[in-house]
């Protein structure tokens, strides 16, 4: 316990130095892509000065000449470091409203771009998928967890429609991860830290043409299956390492 209050206190200093210099980058030309390269920096650190490893399975399908929505998969919080530090491009988060209330953090959320969303009030969350398009438009991938929540039991959540409504309406491929292990080094409700190896796999790119509004709870299943199919064959292959 007291390693992990050791490291929750570097990742307090860590991140509001972070924060900082990505909220006054921010404001140069070019700021919201300048502040997200920082954001970068940032995940890479807490995740050394945690001792997690990341393997990284099929960067090779994430596309590189056109946007897309990210989806993955949620259950610790080092699941922001683990995209943020191995998703190499730049995108944009979709994130909820209440980490932009905190301290400086909040603030370079904004900077670099990362779009808040309400999902207690449905008008104020669909101007956030607005805003969203509007970043898909001028040619920016986003990234988004849709369960909208962290799973506490390991096992993957019913996906919230909202973001596959944002999908079929810019038109955009949604690329699929699954993320492997976070659970086990800071589950949801625990402050407990436990260095160890993370696996993340990145799935061919799913084309939304097809699909209206309408049918969108068809590509809901065909996302979700590819993510859960992922994530059970990664949980299987360490339980038979061990």
């Amino acid at each position: 316990m007291i390693r992990s209050a050791i490291l929750i206190f570097i990742g307090i200093v860590v991140t509001g130095v972070m924060s900082v210099v990505a909220y006054v980058i921010g404001f140069t030309p070019n700021g919201e892509n300048k502040a997200h390269k920082i954001a970068n920096i940032w995940a890479k650190t807490m995740l050394f000065f945690s001792a997690t490893t990341v393997e990284v399975v099929g960067e090779e399908n994430i596309l590189t000449d056109r946007p897309q929505i990210f989806m993955a998969n949620h259950q610790s919080d080092f699941d922001i470091f683990i995209v943020l530090a191995y998703v190499p491009c730049q995108f944009r988060w979709i994130a909820k409203k209440e980490l932009f209330r905190v301290p400086v953090f909040g603030p370079a959320m904004r900077r670099a771009g990362y779009i808040e969303i309400d999902r207690q009030h449905h008008e104020k969350a669909l101007k956030s998928l607005d805003e969203a398009a509007e970043k898909i438009r001028e040619g920016k991938s986003v990234m988004t967890f849709p369960e909208g929540t962290r799973s506490k039991d390991k096992t993957i959540k019913p996906f919230k429609q909202g973001v596959f409504h944002l999908a079929v309406k810019s038109g955009v491929p949604i690329t699929p991860i699954s993320i492997i292990g976070s659970g086990d080094i800071m589950p949801k409700r625990s402050l407990k830290i436990h260095p160890g190896a993370i696996t993340m796999v990145i799935d061919k790119p799913i084309s939304v043409d097809g699909y209206t509004i309408e049918t969108r709870n068809l590509l809901i299943e065909k996302v979700r299956d590819v993510i859960v199919k992922n994530y059970e064959e990664g949980m299987a292959l360490r339980k038979g390492n061990h």
